[in-house]
């Protein structure tokens, strides 16, 4: 997943587009991108328009994702959107491993729907090693203007001040072997230089794709998120010098030592390649 489009879910406008916008995946958004009163008929516009999805769109399309509500609405909103189709649900302000429980049991009817939690807060990021192992968690992802509203930072123009609640969500989802935690959107959708120097600098942090609050962030996302020719072909050649060696350790073009470790992020950068091998 290189890229996660939010799309608000009491807009049926941007719901019909949003399958066609080219990123890996697509947010449904129930909490924030929602305003108070139009919660119900965000749920119910969603629930719609979820049905609505073709089979043969579900299986060839991008991921489909819900963001719902904190606390109480969170079982509301995961009974509403448990529909064949929906990969996952973000739990938006996810505090703990029991913000998940209820969730979990909850879709009880839909076991292939994963859990994303999105941690906000200093004493969420601190429990990030616990929240990792809930119940369903397959990735998490940090709420970053919440967390500096909580805690009082101030990111300047490099972000400097992120990075250790950056690190932090990294070292966790490899610790729980999850997937690789999603970046933070950039609300700044018209500066795409910046948004390309800033995910690079995610990628090179550990992240595994970003989310994209305007379409035209996604194609940015997608292509720093992607491996050039170049660094495909020397992962295919680390690997195959490696496994002609046949002894745990050999030698590249370079001089340099090619070991397991070595391999493993050759693997992780196939992986993220066009056929993902």
């Amino acid at each position: 997943m290189r890229s996660a489009l939010y799309v608000p879910g009491d807009r049926p406008d941007m719901l019909a587009k949003a399958l066609d916008r080219g990123a890996d995946a697509v947010i449904v958004d129930l909490e924030d991108g929602v305003a108070p009163g139009s919660k119900e008929y965000a749920r119910a516009t969603a629930s719609a328009w979820l049905e609505g999805i073709a089979p043969a769109v579900r299986r060839a399309g991008p991921e489909i994702w819900v963001r719902v509500n904190p606390g109480r609405e969170a079982v509301a909103d995961a009974r509403e959107v448990a529909l064949p189709g929906v990969n996952g649900l973000m739990v938006a302000k996810t505090e703990q491993v029991g913000d998940l429980v209820d969730v979990a049991d909850a879709l009880s009817a839909a076991p292939w729907i994963a859990l994303c939690p999105l941690l906000e807060s200093a004493a969420a990021l601190l429990s990030a090693p616990l929240i990792a192992r809930g119940p369903r968690v397959t990735r998490m992802q940090l709420g970053e203007a919440d967390l500096c509203a909580d805690t009082g930072i101030e990111p300047g123009p490099d972000q400097r001040e992120l990075l250790w609640p950056r690190t932090q969500l990294v070292l966790a989802c490899a610790a729980a072997r999850l997937a690789p935690p999603l970046g933070p959107v950039s609300t700044d959708f018209r500066d795409l230089d910046a948004l390309r120097r800033s995910t690079i600098a995610l990628k090179r942090l550990g992240f595994g794709g970003r989310s994209c609050i305007h379409p035209g962030q996604v194609p940015v996302v997608n292509d720093a998120f992607t491996p050039a020719a170049a660094e495909l072909e020397r992962a295919h050649a680390l690997i195959e010098r490696f496994e002609r060696a046949d002894s745990g350790v050999a030698v590249d073009d370079s001089g340099r030592m090619i070991d397991e470790a070595v391999v493993r992020g050759a693997r992780r950068v196939l992986a993220a390649g066009p056929d993902g091998r």
